[in-house]
């Protein structure tokens, strides 16, 4: 998580440099002004790409929790039937002395 958090802030301080050094270029306003607008979009599709990774990952992590809980649901329930099975077993048998 923290390596996220400092990618994060890499890509916030880029971001930040590239504007403030946008804004003192020596370029008309319009031109400035498309700049920022395409890598506003630009930024805007990184989040949707990122948001869609993450989704995706999540989605993952719990199809792979609810396999695991299914098999060891399977598995508890094969357990309790052998013991049931055992005790069936030592109760009809008869005692020997």
């Amino acid at each position: 998580m923290d390596d996220d958090n400092k990618l994060s802030y890499f890509f916030l301080g880029l971001g930040l440099g590239v504007v403030a050094g946008v804004l003192f270029a020596p370029k008309s306003g319009e031109e400035t002004r498309e700049f920022l607008a395409s890598k506003a979009n630009e930024g805007a599709d990184l989040a949707k790409r990122r948001a869609a990774e993450m989704r995706e990952a999540a989605v993952d992590t719990y199809e792979r929790g609810v396999s695991t809980v299914q098999r060891q649901k399977e598995n508890l329930s094969a357990a309790v039937e052998a013991g049931r099975q055992t005790y069936r077993e030592a109760v009809s048998k008869p005692i020997a002395e």
